[in-house]
């Protein structure tokens, strides 16, 4: 198995492209950690894939707290000694982080930043400071929407953007402490607050003009970003640092 005895933090771990990437990394042989901001949703899914057989612990955690980060990296190092790995999948996104441009309030904008830039950087920040001395590998979780306009989604597509750069910034800084960061940008994945995207964009005032048909004529599933996410921690990867990937069925190719 590719991640034996590595020990990985997913943040989202426990709903949607999150749980896909769970449970492709403990089905490599990874030890996860699934950290969401309610308990239950981490206990929940840590049940499902615990009683698979797999070494998997809830944690709750707020990325945007650096206390409650600290806190979430001390209760994994007590339990398994090291990190190896951290995926910043928590995001808002879908639903929660549509709007309008001239619509969106501070409150949602503000909110958008802080989960999906600020806390990704809170958490990369903290980690990466433990990953000195044994190496590692961070993944943050982008979008096509870094790379082409989503309509209705501006604080969102300015946020997986900054991810882009913050990819490379980290790369750049961490190579010499032998920790490797890239990041993922997934295209239409089908998960449960996903599967009528296209109607409640439409019922939100989204003109819907400019969605997108993907040439491979499917959907993706979270299992693709998970095997993605398997590869790039993997030392098939080693090679491999300040990229993203992009992961959308030729989404973008048009």
């Amino acid at each position: 198995m590719k991640l034996k005895d590595k020990t990985a933090i997913v943040t989202g771990g426990g709903t949607g492209i999150g749980m896909g990437i769970s449970r492709a990394l403990a089905e490599a042989g990874a030890r996860v950690v699934i950290a969401q901001p309610t308990l239950e949703k981490a206990e929940s899914a840590a049940l499902i894939l615990s009683s698979e057989g797999y070494e998997v612990i809830p944690l709750e955690v707020d990325v945007r707290n650096r206390e409650q980060v600290l806190e979430l990296i001390s209760r994994t190092v007590e339990r398994w000694s090291r990190i190896d790995l951290l995926v910043n999948n928590a995001a808002i996104t879908g639903p929660r982080a549509a709007a309008k441009f001239l619509e969106i309030d501070d409150e949602l904008l503000e909110k958008t930043i802080d989960v999906n830039l600020k806390g990704t950087f809170i958490i990369s920040q903290e980690v990466a400071r433990r990953m000195i001395g044994n190496g590692g590998v961070i993944i943050h979780i982008s979008s096509v929407g870094a790379f082409a306009a989503q309509e209705g989604a501006a604080a969102y597509c300015a946020t997986k953007a900054a991810l882009t750069g913050l990819t490379k910034a980290m790369a750049l800084e961490l190579a010499p402490y032998g920790i490797r960061v890239n990041g993922i940008a997934p295209g239409d994945i089908l998960t449960e607050t996903s599967a009528n995207i296209k109607n409640e964009a439409k019922e939100r005032g989204i003109s819907g003009d400019y969605f997108r048909k993907i040439p491979l004529a499917r959907r993706g599933n979270p299992a693709d970003i998970g095997r993605a996410t398997v590869f790039l921690a993997s030392d098939d990867a080693s090679y491999i640092t300040g990229e993203t990937i992009v992961i959308d069925g030729g989404f973008l190719t048009y």
